[in-house]
Formats: structure tokens, sequence, C-alpha cells
């Protein structure tokens, strides 16, 4: 069965009548509501077809359908159209977020603040850690012939590891030396500093077997240190969700909470999302706790490099256009404002 114009019609109506209503859609809502040119028998048969292909499901209590994760899928991909953020709103945001300019972690959080109050959802941003982690040791260990484990230790006692597939044969004892090598070189040093630093350089004036090696895992050497970099994570508005319906049942409201205070399991999936604008619906979050949620997610720079991301989560029905026009506005300012501020220190 394909999806006709009529079909996507009617499902874009159901989909935007329930972000908004939070009510199942029947179909003399959607012949009442919209002008389709068709009878509301017409649209309860196309209403079951969607069902049928999984766009839509119909809860026990009701007569009305409700999108599923398919359905707002399809929304956000092809459907949800760009909101135009009002002037005078694009005005606050920038006043507000340049209101503790020097000072990126404040500027950060109450953008998350800032967001909880546009959005009415649950916001969150994630800044690195004030506190400068330093490399303690470098470790390389054999798999197979092709595969070894990268292993980077900090002082703090935070380790990061990844399995690198080679392209050629390497012996223990270069693996062994190449460990020492990077160690010695980068011991002491802070992880912001060597992620600055040019990894391969450092080689130049080493035998050419461990040279050519270090150039190869380079790149899974700075991914690697990358995930050591240690963040803080701000939550905001959390008491937003007992305003919407979907946690109008208290333990529903009290598991959502229970969920987002998670830190370190949460700060983890946020750490290793994707990077750009980003949003996942329901079923498609990887973590069983979430299948419930949408999350909807997006980076800053400053001077061009990834520091952190702002985001929401919420429920599943939520306005996904209003909602990502937003926040990369928001993302977008704390990068040019930061920028701005990098350009000119360097006058």
């Amino acid at each position: 069965m394909e999806l006709s114009e009529r079909k996507l019609q009617i499902l874009h109506a159901i989909v935007a009548d329930f972000i908004y209503s939070a009510e199942p859609v029947g179909s003399r809502t959607l012949s009442r509501k919209y002008d389709m040119g068709i009878s509301p028998a017409t649209i309860r048969n196309e209403m079951s077809d969607l069902e049928d292909m999984g766009f839509l499901s119909h809860p026990h209590t009701s007569a009305g359908r409700i999108p599923s994760d398919k359905a707002y899928r399809l929304y956000v991909n092809q459907m949800m159209k760009d909101y135009q953020i009002p002037e005078a709103e694009k005005t606050i945001i920038a006043e507000k977020l340049t209101q503790n300019v020097r000072e990126l972690e404040r500027t950060v959080h109450y953008a998350a603040t800032l967001l909880s109050e546009i959005t009415n959802l649950a916001s969150f941003a994630i800044t690195p850690n004030r506190t400068e982690n330093t490399l303690k040791y470098v470790s390389f260990l054999p798999v197979d012939e092709r595969t070894v484990v990268l292993t980077i230790i900090g002082e703090d006692g935070k380790v990061s590891s990844a399995n690198i597939r080679l392209e050629h044969d390497y012996t223990n004892e270069n693996l062994e030396l190449l460990s020492r090598v990077l160690t010695h070189n980068f011991k002491g040093k802070t992880i912001n500093n060597i992620l600055t630093l040019d990894i391969v350089k450092a080689f130049e004036n080493d035998m050419f077997a461990i040279h050519d090696f270090a150039q190869r895992i380079a790149p899974d050497f700075l991914d690697t240190l990358e995930r050591m970099l240690s963040v803080d994570l701000y939550m905001e508005g959390l008491t937003n969700i007992f305003s919407i319906p979907e946690y109008n049942d208290i333990d529903k409201a009290r598991c959502f909470i229970e969920m987002v205070q998670k830190k370190q399991q949460f700060t983890e999936v946020l750490v290793n999302r994707e990077n750009g604008l980003i949003i996942t619906i329901g079923s498609e979050n990887a973590e069983a706790y979430m299948k419930d949620c949408s999350l909807v997610t997006a980076d800053y720079r400053i001077d061009g490099r990834l520091v952190g991301k702002i985001g929401v989560i919420g429920p599943t029905r939520m306005k996904y256009g209003e909602i990502t026009s937003v926040l990369k506005y928001m993302s977008d300012n704390i990068s040019e404002t930061f920028q701005v501020k990098g350009e000119k220190k360097d006058e």
C-alpha cells in the first residue's frame, strides 16, 4: 500500500492537530477543521489504511487516532515547515545570551534556562568541565594481526578506549614503543592542550616505522582523547512536564524526572550523539528508558571547534518545527558570540 497524496494530506492534518491539541483526532474533526473535499466516511477509510501502515494508533478509550513514531518521523523529514522566529523574540534571545558573554559556562547555562522558558519543555546543556584533566598513560594492546585496543588514562582516573583496525601488521615491539613514546610526549599535558597539537609532527624525529604508525592512528587517538573531556550537565525546566498532558499521570511524571536525573547516563547519551541538529523520536532512541520520549539536540562551537550541546527532551508529541528553529538560532548565537570574542582578542 502506498502513501497517496490524500493519505499524506490526512496524516499531516492529524499530526499537526494532535501536536497542538493532545487529543486523539477523529474523521469528523478533520472534516470540520480542514477543507479536504471528501466525506468523513472516506477520511475514516484512509485513516484505517494509515493505521494498517503503522502511521497511526487507536487508543481504546477514543474513536480518534494518534500519530505513531513512524508518523512523527515522516512529519519531521517531509512535512514540517520552517518556523520563522519573530524578530522581537530573536532580539530577546540575543540580548539575554550576551549578558554573560565573558563566561561560556554561564552563557550556556542561561541558554538552557531560556530554552526551557520558550519551549515549555525540560531543557539541558553540556559544557566542558572547568577542571582540566591531564594525560597519565597511553597503551596499545594487540587483539589480532590487524586490530589493537587503544587505551588512554587521565590523571583523574578517567579511561577512554577504542578498537583500531590497522591496514598493516605491526609487531608487539612497535606497539610497546609507540605506547612509551606517546606517554612520554604527552604525560602531564591537558587533554585540551594535546588536542591542539600536531600529533604526527611529534614523531617526525622517531624511526620511520613508528612515525608511519603514528600517522595512521592519529585520527583514532584524537577521537579517543576527545571522549575523555569531562563535561558538566545543566538541566532546566523539569517542572514544565507537569503542564504536559502526557505526564498528568503522577507515575509517568516521576519516571521522567528519575530518568533525566540519572545525570551520568544521560550525559553519556548526549556526548555520544551525532553532531549537528539531531532529532530522535521514541523508539529511535537506543535506551529503553527513553522509548516514550523525543530528544532534540544541537551543538555549539567555539572558533569552529565542537564544544558542547544544548537541547530539549519531552514527549514524542512536541512542536518540532518551532523547537528546531529556536534551538538552531540559539546554538548559532552562542557560537557566533564567542567567535567574535576570539577575533577581537586576536586583533
